[in-house]
């Protein structure tokens, strides 16, 4: 069956659980942090879309031309994937995020300075134009292993994702650190059920970390603290603002509050970070945009779920007080962990991670 570019294909999504699967059936992947995209190619014609059907292919020129460039006659065909930016070995959302320009200009600039990468999981349709969603994931993987070899694996703007149907493989990319935020499970005896949760799981990785509040911000009503402020040391004894955490019931708001304005009574307004001190907050009012410092003394456990570009990227969950652990314990080195090395080609991974 010839599809043309303008059929839609909504992309499949995840139910979020809290473990791994077990059991027979399950494909493991990493849970990239980028971008998902639907990749659309007919002849001269390029699309890219979001999960939304947002249109992207204005903001990655680069992708776009990468995928003219397709080898091996594949002239018709779409795929399923995650673009990201890689930036010093790690992948950065925040440069990603700035690719959402609506500047052509500035989007070219971008894409000079810092190429993103389009990684692969799934094929749609292939090379002849032929729908290939209707098959089970098993044979659209095959076809995509055999069609990423031959039109695209010597571009270097595009990656294939590895893949496993080892669990114990799948608990160690959730338990390492490679640039992903987690492990998707999908079913290898279904087709692709695209814009429903019927065949796919995603496992998102919770960590903790021991952080100093250095700071906060009170509510943009009342007088309680709205979101406690986070510090983490650095090599040269630099304490650097990396994030937040605000994930406070009513009825915690206010101990919360007594425990830090008790710190402020004692011992006066503090200096707060010695290094990156905190911005304007993303939820700023004229009140909210402004922090209090308090002294570097008062540690606590957070959980949070991705850490990029030197902060975690997301809010994160006050867990306790740690009154037994030294601020200056409270480093860099917890969330800079292992790199999961790649593995060799053995049966049961396949794919290569990205750089």
């Amino acid at each position: 069956m010839k599809l043309p570019l303008k059929t839609s294909f909504a992309a499949m999504e995840a139910k979020a659980v809290d473990r791994l699967p077990s059991g027979e059936g399950w494909q493991f992947e990493p849970k990239w942090d980028g971008f998902r995209c639907v990749a659309f190619r007919d002849g001269d014609e390029v699309d890219l879309r979001s999960k939304s059907g947002q249109p992207l292919a204005r903001y990655f020129p680069e992708i776009v031309r990468g995928l003219l460039a397709a080898k091996g006659g594949a002239t018709q065909f779409v795929l399923d994937g995650e673009i990201v930016v890689p930036v010093a070995g790690e992948l950065s959302f925040d440069f990603l995020l700035q690719r959402i320009h609506p500047a052509a200009s500035r989007a070219e600039k971008l894409a000079r300075e810092t190429p993103a990468c389009f990684i692969v999981f799934d094929l749609l349709v292939d090379e002849r134009g032929n729908d290939v969603s209707v098959l089970p994931l098993r044979e659209r993987r095959r076809k995509l292993d055999r069609f990423f070899k031959k039109a695209l694996a010597r571009n270097a703007h595009f990656q294939l994702s590895p893949c496993t149907e080892d669990r114990s493989v799948a608990q160690e990319w959730l338990n390492g650190r490679i640039g992903t935020d987690g492990v998707v499970a999908k079913r290898i005896d279904e087709p692709y059920h695209g814009g429903d949760r019927l065949a796919m799981q995603k496992i998102k990785r919770m960590r903790t970390a021991d952080c100093v509040v250095g700071g906060f911000r009170y509510a943009s009503k009342g007088k309680l603290v709205g979101s406690l402020l986070l510090g983490l040391y650095d090599d040269d004894g630099l304490l650097h603002h990396c994030g937040f955490t605000s994930s406070f019931t009513e009825a915690e708001r206010a101990p919360v509050t007594a425990i830090v304005e008790k710190l402020m009574r004692s011992t006066g307004k503090g200096t707060g970070f010695s290094g990156r001190a905190p911005g304007p907050s993303r939820w700023s009012t004229e009140r909210t945009g402004e922090w209090v410092p308090l002294p570097p003394v008062l540690v606590c456990e957070v959980q949070y779920d991705h850490w990029s570009d030197q902060r975690f990227r997301h809010g994160t969950k006050l867990l306790r007080w740690r009154p037994d652990k030294a601020p200056r314990q409270c480093t860099f080195d917890q969330v800079l962990g292992k790199r999961l090395k790649r593995r060799s080609s053995n049966g049961k991974t396949r794919g290569a991670t990205a750089a």
